[in-house]
């Protein structure tokens, strides 16, 4: 059988586009021949990554607008990250603040055209998302434009709103470890002093896990401040200080001290 012969068969329209080519065969064997076409068809079916791009970007300003009339404040349904608060981008443009006590002050709510400030363990953070709670007339405005870490561990207000952790740690420990047993009225002299030490051990113990209890609690505050949940708090600076800010070491909080455990059975 002969090859087929092409023939131009010119489209309708301008004379701008292509022809298209049609076969003919002078020997016909009963079979239709493709047409063949000058261009190639597109799979119109076939989704790119640009199609599922746009999907999500109209999927995002629905859900955005929607969540703006609905709450009335965000475009995240009630969650502000700190990345689209104005002064989060402040204060990494501008980078970390270093502050005294004094200034910090300040930073207390009372003017409205500064941020609000608290510090914990000296790391300041912003927490102007909540001036209701830490602006004026809030509950815990005695927080802010200062360092009350002691305070937040111990829970007394109005005594501990300062930074000094000395000594916290008691009211963790046990009463029985507070005054040291006659041993020699109770032991022979051998097994005296090995009661002794063995007390002392125990009593090393006690004050151990109350400091690390301590340091849980504060931590504890830190990750609410620093980022949280919501992440509407953020860190910006450091608490500058001089040698020897703490003063005179303090004594445990009335409040505190009322809820020491008896024993080591009693610790939780």
């Amino acid at each position: 059988m002969s090859s087929p012969e092409l023939r131009l068969r010119p489209t309708a329209g301008s004379k701008s586009k292509e022809p298209q080519l049609t076969p003919t065969s002078s020997d016909s064997d009963g079979e239709d021949e493709p047409r063949i076409h000058s261009t190639l068809s597109v799979d119109r079916t076939r989704i790119s990554a640009l199609d599922i791009l746009r999907v999500l970007a109209g999927l995002f300003l629905l859900s955005s607008t929607l969540s703006y009339f609905v709450t009335n404040d965000s475009i995240f349904w009630g969650y502000r990250p700190s990345f689209t608060r104005l002064s989060w981008l402040r204060t990494t443009v501008r980078g970390p603040l270093i502050l005294t006590e004094a200034e910090l002050s300040l930073y207390n709510g009372t003017d409205p055209a500064l941020p609000i400030y608290l510090a914990l363990n000296s790391s300041i953070y912003d927490v102007s998302a909540s001036p209701r709670f830490y602006g004026p007339g809030g509950s815990y405005h005695f927080f802010a434009g200062r360092d009350a870490t002691r305070a937040f561990v111990t829970g007394c207000f109005d005594t501990d709103l300062n930074g000094d952790l000395r000594g916290v740690e008691e009211m963790f420990v046990p009463l029985e470890f507070d005054v040291q047993p006659t041993f020699a009225r109770d032991y022979p002299e051998g097994r005296a002093r090995t009661a002794r030490g063995r007390w002392k051990v125990e009593r090393e113990k006690a004050y151990r896990k109350g400091r690390e209890k301590v340091k849980e609690t504060v931590e504890g505050w830190r990750a609410t401040f620093d980022g949280g949940k919501d992440g509407k708090y953020f860190r910006v600076g450091t608490l500058k200080r001089e040698v020897g800010w703490e003063g005179e070491k303090k004594l445990l909080c009335e409040q505190a001290a009322k809820g020491r455990p008896k024993t080591s059975k009693d610790v939780v």
